[in-house]
């Protein structure tokens, strides 16, 4: 019988740990009640006048009564901090203790994938994201030829305010020169081998921006000779179509026009802010971030989507449920990859261009992590964006008679083909991931207006944020490793 009792041996790690917690926890609320009696150990050897509830007060001469009110009441109506109707608002040791945590959890994330996997992070592998060959730039080529597209928007706009083209003809050249803008790197990335899915990537979203920009400089250009015939037309007998011929103004300049293809901004302006001077501390500080978050980008990009290459190997054919491990799995990672590049992009990039450029208007984002709605989101983490969007797109469109709902429809539509054209074109497969993923922002802006609210909307835009990119990403991964590796091994002549 008496073998059959177990030998308690040492006590489990796990019941210390409870234990010395209880422990701890006691002994903080025993110190808080004796510190709230006595007024503090300080105090009391310094004499001060101390008061205890039903006590009296202490001093230096003895006891003294209290008076008996005093003794009674020590109660009165409020709520707790954590309660909402307390109307209590500052926590900012809570927000700095979910900072520590959340570096303390990363950084178990980071040395764990570091034990098991090793140092995955090769220089060479981070030039050949950008070239295949050393001798070949065609991405850098794109971006060279795009200086054609900004000479033709200038000259067309310099014959435009001297009269010599009509509107029609300037408007004609103005759509060929946009629409060649968007289709001239593609057919380039598509049709040349040699170009890589980051280079590719990269060209694009320089011809995207440009093409944004040089809408932006039609337009305005635009609305501009409309005002001037709009007033007095002045010596300068009009043309046939009603065009003022005069010199062209000294915004139609070489110097102009590169500023504004240069600056951190979408929207053209005649004069732009501008700042007194340059601060070469801020400049050299935005510097430094931006050399720095970059290095430190790329190290976390191979750290983490390395593995999740080779672990594509061997779950091509996974099961769903291998496929949320999965997408948890690569949750957070990218999350963080994706709030680096915005403070890389956003911040010390843009702040670092405008600082050079003395560019005065520096909101290029609002408080979007406080966004309590999907839309709130949209409309305040990529200003630039929205600001476009609402002076050369959604506007125009209310203007014509179109309602808001059609407009924000529009809008979104807009800006999902340009989510896929960035991602589909250069990675030369069209699955059309982003664009359901950006087209499904209607719904879920409207289920999240409609049925939350406050921290509760708050919390929705972080988790289709935390959640919805990683599952095009594990889309587009699987995909791309489908197409590019197993039809490879598939078919050996084709190599």
């Amino acid at each position: 019988m008496f073998d059959q009792i177990p030998d308690p041996g040492v006590p489990p790690v796990l019941d210390i740990v409870v234990f010395l917690q209880l422990t701890t926890c006691l002994f903080h609320v025993m110190n808080c009640l004796l510190m709230s009696c006595l007024g503090g150990s300080d105090a009391l050897r310094s004499g001060e006048t101390l008061k205890c509830a039903g006590l009296g007060i202490i001093q230096d001469q003895g006891w003294e009564p209290v008076p008996q009110t005093i003794m009674l009441i020590c109660h009165k109506l409020q709520e707790s901090l954590l309660s909402s109707a307390s109307g209590f608002k500052n926590y900012r040791g809570i927000l700095n203790w979910c900072v520590v945590m959340l570096v303390l959890s990363n950084a178990r994330l980071f040395l764990e994938n570091l034990l098991r996997y090793g140092i995955l992070v090769d220089p060479i592998q981070v030039v050949s994201l950008f070239l295949k060959d050393p001798y070949s730039w065609p991405a850098a080529c794109l971006v060279i030829v795009s200086n054609v597209f900004i000479l033709v928007a200038l000259y067309t706009e310099r014959k435009l305010a001297m009269g010599t083209f009509s509107e029609k003809l300037g408007l004609l050249i103005h759509i060929i020169n946009l629409t060649v803008i968007l289709c001239f790197p593609m057919l380039t990335v598509l049709m040349v081998p040699s170009v890589t899915p980051v280079g590719g990537a990269f060209a694009l979203g320089s011809y995207t921006i440009l093409f944004l920009k040089l809408y932006s400089y039609k337009d305005v250009n635009r609305w501009c000779r409309e005002r001037l015939q709009v007033k007095a037309r002045g010596p300068s007998p009009p043309s046939a179509d009603g065009a003022v011929h005069v010199s062209y103004p000294g915004n139609l300049a070489f110097k102009n026009l590169y500023y504004f293809v240069s600056a951190p901004t979408l929207c053209y302006e005649l004069n732009f802010p501008r700042s007194q001077s340059v601060r070469m501390g801020f400049l050299l500080r935005r510097l430094f971030e931006m050399v720095g978050e970059n290095l430190f980008l790329f190290r976390c990009f191979f750290q983490w989507t390395k593995r999740y290459d080779t672990n594509c190997q061997c779950d091509c054919d996974m099961d769903y449920s291998r496929m949320i491990e999965r997408l948890l799995r690569l949750a957070v990672p990218n999350h963080f990859l994706w709030l680096i590049f915005f403070y890389w992009f956003f911040h010390s990039s843009m702040n670092f261009v405008a600082e050079l450029l003395r560019f005065g208007d520096r909101e290029f984002y609002r408080d979007w992590w406080n966004s309590e709605s999907v839309t709130y989101f949209w409309q305040n983490w990529n200003i630039p964006v929205h600001k476009w969007c609402i002076r050369h797109f959604y506007k125009p469109l209310l203007r014509k008679g179109a309602s808001k709902l059609l407009s924000q429809s529009a809008v979104f539509f807009a800006s999902a083909f340009f989510h896929e054209y960035l991602v589909s074109v250069p990675l030369r497969m069209f699955r059309l991931w982003a664009f359901m993923g950006m087209m499904a922002q209607l719904p879920l802006a409207w289920f999240v207006g409609r049925f939350l609210r406050g921290n509760y909307g708050n919390a929705a835009v972080w988790l289709s944020l935390i959640i919805g990119q990683p599952i095009a990403v594990l889309m587009y991964v699987h995909d791309y490793y489908v197409i590019n590796h197993l039809e490879e091994a598939a078919d050996p002549g084709a190599l």
